[in-house]
């Protein structure tokens, strides 16, 4: 039996509604980013509110003092809990079908394989296009597109705006990240020297980078440092499909690739315990509409694919940034 454009009942909606979890998990399970942060449990979706707001400890209590006997203890106000507040980024890649597109494709069976495709096209391009976002500024776009890496941990940690807290300011200097902006240019003999420095600034105790991205560049020099038997990989996210070797006990991947945002010359020490990736637990790679939309003008038929949400941060001062040249 022939399907008219009026009789195929919410092809695309439905389709795009049975794959909204499959679409998730693959935009994450694509970016060995987001898939760490998914096995911290630090993917973390948020129900509303004007921002994503994250709570921060900004301070020790001023109020500790060893003491003997009868001394007096201090119980003075401590304000010691602040909040960085990140805007709400939205994106969409519509999957259109035509009415001509139905005809030629007559059964459901073969229409649904034809949206099956173009659901999967969409699926690769929003994957590609937040992981871009991941290492953004956060200004592309108009300020429309996440605010990534480039923002959370820059090259100037000093200047700036981030999450609503200046970082300019003295008081502020807890939401710095930490920066290593090598004297000289890197080289093969070197790199491994600035890492360590990298990440003794990066160090708390057990808090120590568990994450490394490095451009291009850096990651050239890096694999170039290795000798044959000091090359470890790491055995966890090459079971992802993540191909990676260590540093210290941290993976250290190739940040950018083709097409890829991460300047060639830097490179990101993370603490993922830190960082959160938020999508709105009602705009996760959903439709829009559970129902049919009809081009106005044009004999198609019409479904989007839309995110919400932003990549946030509640401890800037344990990642790092080394700028190679």
């Amino acid at each position: 039996m022939a399907f008219a454009n009026t009789s195929i009942t919410d092809v695309i909606a439905t389709t795009i509604e049975n794959r909204s979890r499959q679409l998730a998990d693959n935009v994450t399970n694509n970016n060995p980013l987001l898939k760490h942060l998914d096995m911290r449990g630090n993917v973390e979706t948020f129900s509303g509110g004007r921002t994503i707001m994250k709570e921060l400890l900004q301070a020790e209590s001023g109020n500790f003092s060893w003491y003997s006997g009868y001394d007096t203890l201090s119980t003075g106000a401590q304000d010691l809990i602040s909040g960085a507040e990140f805007s709400i980024k939205q994106c969409a890649v519509p999957v259109v079908i035509s009415g001509l597109e139905m005809l030629q494709n007559r059964g459901r069976e073969g229409l649904i394989d034809l949206i099956k495709g173009r659901v999967k096209a969409s699926e690769s391009t929003m994957a590609n296009n937040i992981e871009d976002g991941l290492f953004s500024d956060g200004t592309g776009s108009g300020g429309k597109i996440i605010t990534g890496l480039d923002a959370a941990v820059p090259q100037d940690p000093t200047t700036g705006t981030y999450g609503g807290i200046n970082r300019a300011t003295a008081t502020n200097a807890f939401w710095r990240s930490q920066l290593r902006d090598s004297a000289s240019t890197i080289t093969a003999s070197t790199i491994q020297t600035e890492m360590n420095a990298l990440w003794a600034a990066c160090t708390r105790g057990t808090d120590v980078p568990d994450m490394i991205f490095l451009g291009q560049t850096l990651w050239l020099l890096y694999m170039a440092s290795l000798q044959p038997q000091q090359r470890f990989t790491n055995p966890k996210m090459a079971t992802l499909g993540f191909s990676a070797v260590e540093f210290m006990t941290s993976p250290v991947f190739l940040g950018g690739g083709i097409g890829g945002q991460a300047l060639a010359t830097d490179g990101y020490f993370l603490n993922s315990k830190y960082i959160h990736y938020q999508p709105h637990a009602d705009r996760n790679m959903v439709p829009l509409s559970p129902n049919k939309r009809y081009a106005m003008n044009q004999d198609a038929e019409v479904q989007i694919v839309a995110w919400a949400g932003n990549l946030t941060m509640s401890g800037s001062k344990f990642q790092g940034r080394l700028i190679g040249i």
